[in-house]
């Protein structure tokens, strides 16, 4: 999720109204071939905007005819008045599906949504369709903590053996906890549900640990990220993670030989001695779903309330481990997260303050995004005799914003 600070701005009523004359929108007819556009914040050299092109294009080649001619793909469009227009722009192209994916296009994305209505507007990693009330604006994001969870519990199996073969030293550890490192973008509940997760997950199989996070206030910032991990490595982190853009981090990693989980790409070419595991999610399921329910006039499947979350049972949610000895273990544990007879968010795993979350338990999310900052959803859950923190249930973009024990943020 591209989320910058909230934006908040006032458009008057004569630009409204002006900045959309003269371009008319086209009017879908079903079954025939949609075209469709796509709004990235940063090009192809971002691990982020990449897994965005990468696959729309691999979506366009499984849709056949049902998509009209080659995608238009704008990269490098700020979150600003920039994406509007590149919105209004693709609006003119004859689009009958525009998609953008950073968060801070979202007020922009909803205003071309409003001005033109036969157009399907798509929007990931953002909060906005459920409480909108606007028709033919979606969001769409997937529950990338299960894939973040199975990283980290690749990362769990490679710190064992480090154990095993004596390879940590005295600075790998405080007290008897082995410490960890993250580097995060910005410190909102996408980030923080995501370390988290790979936290868990390391901690599944290796219970005494602990985590730094530090964050670089970008994402994408190959300087701070690269700052960021030659930070936490000498402050002892045995294990390195990140959720920001660029090879900062994984680089730098690379060049201090600290085994390295990434995001949205694997990096065994690029790292070979480091890299570990990673994690991404998988947009062409949801891009094809968009298009089919468009062409088919069924509307896009698996939607609630304009939402849709993917998952690693419908392979919205993908990850890989570099030491196949590790596979048949990370096998195992996808099956019982496809089962749910294990939850990412198991409360009986962490604490907060020293206590375990329960049913009863006076905690809140902030679901229903009103840009009012009131949590009001009550979103711990006990099914199967799991008590959990039912992550991306109530709307597709994550909503952990807890500080959980062991964790501790460094800026």
């Amino acid at each position: 999720m591209k989320k910058l600070k909230r934006i908040v701005f006032a458009l008057g009523a004569s630009i409204m109204c002006t900045a959309c004359a003269g371009v008319n929108a086209a009017t879908y007819t079903k079954g025939t071939p949609v075209k469709v556009g796509l709004i990235c914040l940063h090009n192809e050299k971002s691990t982020y905007d990449k897994n965005f092109i990468d696959a729309m294009k691999e979506a366009a080649n499984d849709l056949g005819s049902r998509i009209a001619g080659e995608p238009i793909i704008k990269t490098d469009v700020a979150e600003s008045i920039d994406s509007y227009n590149a919105a209004k722009d693709l609006v003119k192209q004859g689009c009958n599906v525009i998609i953008a994916d950073s968060f801070g296009h979202e007020p922009f994305m909803l205003r071309a949504a409003k001005e033109w209505p036969s157009v399907t507007f798509c929007h990931a990693t953002v909060t906005q369709a459920k409480v909108a009330g606007v028709s033919n604006y979606h969001n769409a994001f997937a529950s990338i903590y299960e894939g973040r969870y199975l990283a980290g519990y690749a990362a769990g199996l490679k710190l064992a053996d480090m154990i095993e073969d004596g390879k940590l030293t005295d600075a790998n550890y405080d007290g008897d906890k082995i410490k960890l490192g993250y580097v995060g973008a910005y410190p909102y509940a996408e980030v923080v549900s995501g370390y988290t997760s790979w936290f868990l997950g390391v901690k599944a199989v290796v219970p005494n640990v602990k985590m730094q996070v530090t964050f670089t206030n970008s994402w994408y910032d190959f300087d701070a990220e690269k700052a960021g991990a030659r930070t936490l490595k000498n402050n002892g982190a045995a294990i390195i993670s990140q959720h920001a853009d660029s090879m900062g981090a994984p680089g730098e990693c690379e060049e201090m030989g600290v085994p390295n989980v990434t995001y949205n790409i694997p990096l065994d070419v690029e790292c070979p001695n480091t890299y570990l595991a990673y994690s991404k999610i998988d947009w062409a399921p949801y891009y094809k779903a968009v298009v089919n329910g468009l062409y088919d006039g069924t509307g896009i499947a698996g939607e609630v309330n304009n939402n849709f979350t993917g998952t690693i049972a419908d392979g919205s949610v993908k990850y890989a481990c570099a030491d196949e000895g590790y596979a048949d273990i990370l096998k195992d544990v996808e099956a019982e997260l496809k089962a749910k007879t294990r939850r990412v968010f198991d409360c009986s795993t962490f604490t907060v303050e020293g206590k375990h979350l329960t049913v009863d338990s006076d905690y809140l999310a902030d679901v229903d995004d009103m840009h009012d900052y009131v949590s009001e959803t009550k979103v711990i859950k006990e099914e199967g005799g799991i008590t959990f923190y039912d992550e991306s249930a109530f709307r597709s973009a994550p909503y952990f914003d807890i500080n959980i024990d062991d964790i501790e943020k460094l800026n």
